[in-house]
């Protein structure tokens, strides 16, 4: 008003009131009760602007009701999720995926469940839903050029037979996806990236194939619905395997880590990958989705004798975080560069250029104070940290207190015999060694940081069992 603003219409322009979610009708009523006081006019006087939907308000449980049982929002299952709930699974939601996240027996609860799969895994063998992994077919005589500009390491060196850890950046430099991906023919690679990053993945690399570089012959197709992916994780897998596999050599020298095949399984054709996500020997079955559920039930008859176990993403949680491996979204927070997460090995130096390499050359990309992912260990083995807890040097600096970071990960691990965490904290890898402090409600807990984010079998050794 004290700016000459008198119509009803500049004065929302002007100010922007109720150009926000609300769209007018929530707050422009308050500012219409204002510019009333102001004016010394009646509201009706001043006149009404343009009210629009939500033309009544919306209460916060409406905006947040998406958390609270069944909705609008579709459940997507797995061709194996009926095998899982007919065999007592305890499910969770991850991304719009419906997942088993652990399979109790008798009176176990979450806590005794995931030890004992956590076990079988490392002892014996166990086997998982990995289905929902984002899927894209990338084809084209340019598909090796297109995902070297794409990934941070290089890819056009990669033979036909063999997978790579690829990193994906933003254009600002920050991780935001990874996947283990396969050279299937010169011209022919099988990506996948995580559970929640599949439309995003697919859509970022669909925009730079249109836009930047329109002169690449490449075809990007969404797989992840058409293949289902069975892991078989554990020191015994390959005898597992082994009596349902067609075609395909199984031994370590024909068929190393980081491999794939194609082949049969059970009579259907296979795409086999040999990764691991628990650091045990491990292979990947993927097999047209209109066989998984007869593939996963021959699979599991199969390793019967062998004790094979079946286990969900908790289990899937606590083995990866054993090995300090990263689940982009959980360790990362859209922050955090290749460095910064414990992966420049990943970044190919050499390469002219890559999605975000620019970035990583600026000075706040290398400066001084920035979050690291580190190890945790906390003094009494039996204290499990809180996911997300903040993380101080001094717990008795008065409030507000400076925080050094936040815990990403934190588990019990039934095979270390102790809990484990991952965090980011401020100049974490230079803290090696050093006590920092958790505080909790009633307590503070005490916890040594841990350069290495790997806490089991750091040599690798057991994934070539």
């Amino acid at each position: 008003m004290r700016e000459g603003m008198r119509s009803i219409e500049h004065i929302k322009r002007y100010t922007t009131n109720g150009m926000a979610t609300d769209q007018g009708k929530t707050s422009n009523l308050n500012g219409l009760q204002i510019a009333s006081g102001s004016l010394a006019k009646p509201v009706t006087d001043i006149g009404l602007t343009t009210f629009r939907p939500p033309y009544t308000p919306q209460t916060f449980g409406a905006l947040m009701g998406h958390h609270k049982d069944a909705l609008f929002q579709p459940i997507r299952k797995t061709v194996i999720d009926g095998w899982a709930a007919d065999h007592g699974a305890v499910f969770e939601n991850v991304a719009q995926w419906r997942r088993a996240r652990y399979f109790p027996q008798g009176s176990e609860d979450m806590h005794a469940a995931v030890a004992r799969e956590c076990l079988a895994v490392r002892e014996r063998v166990g086997m998982f839903d990995a289905s929902t992994l984002g899927k894209i077919e990338v084809v084209g005589p340019d598909a090796a050029e297109f995902l070297n500009r794409m990934y941070t390491n290089p890819w056009k060196a990669l033979q036909p037979g063999r997978c790579r850890y690829g990193l994906l950046l933003r254009e600002d430099g920050f991780i935001t996806d990874d996947g283990v991906s396969a050279r299937l023919a010169p011209d022919r690679f099988h990506l996948t990236t995580t559970t929640g990053g599949a439309a995003r993945v697919l859509a970022m690399m669909e925009d730079y194939l249109q836009t930047e570089w329109s002169d690449l012959d490449v075809w990007l197709t969404s797989t992840t619905e058409q293949w289902a992916v069975i892991a078989v994780q554990g020191p015994l897998a390959r005898a597992v395997i082994a009596p349902l596999v067609e075609g395909i050599d199984l031994s370590p020298s024909a068929f190393p880590h980081m491999a794939i095949r194609e082949g049969r399984i059970c009579g259907v054709p296979t795409r086999l990958f040999r990764v691991s996500f628990t650091g045990e020997l491990g292979f990947e079955v993927n097999v047209p989705a209109e066989h998984g559920r007869m593939v996963w039930q021959a699979i599991h008859a199969a390793g019967q004798a062998h004790g094979i176990t079946p286990y969900g993403t908790e289990t899937m949680h606590v083995l990866r975080a054993e090995k300090g491996y990263v689940i982009v979204g959980q360790d990362t927070d859209g922050t955090l560069t290749p460095d910064d997460a414990g992966m420049a090995w990943a970044v190919g130096t050499k390469k002219p250029d890559f999605v975000g390499k620019r970035s990583l050359s600026r000075p706040d990309m290398a400066a001084p104070g920035r979050k690291q992912l580190v190890g945790l260990l906390t003094e009494d083995p039996q204290d499990v940290l809180e996911e997300g807890a903040q993380i101080v040097a001094d717990p008795d600096q008065p409030v507000p207190m400076t925080m050094l970071g936040h815990v990403t990960s934190s588990y019990h691990s039934a095979t270390l015999g102790r809990s484990i965490a991952m965090a980011v904290i401020a100049d974490g890898r230079a803290r090696d060694g050093q006590v920092i402090h958790v505080p909790m409600p009633g307590r503070t807990i005490r916890a040594r940081v841990t350069a290495s984010t790997v806490f089991y079998d750091p040599e690798g050794s057991r994934l070539d069992v």
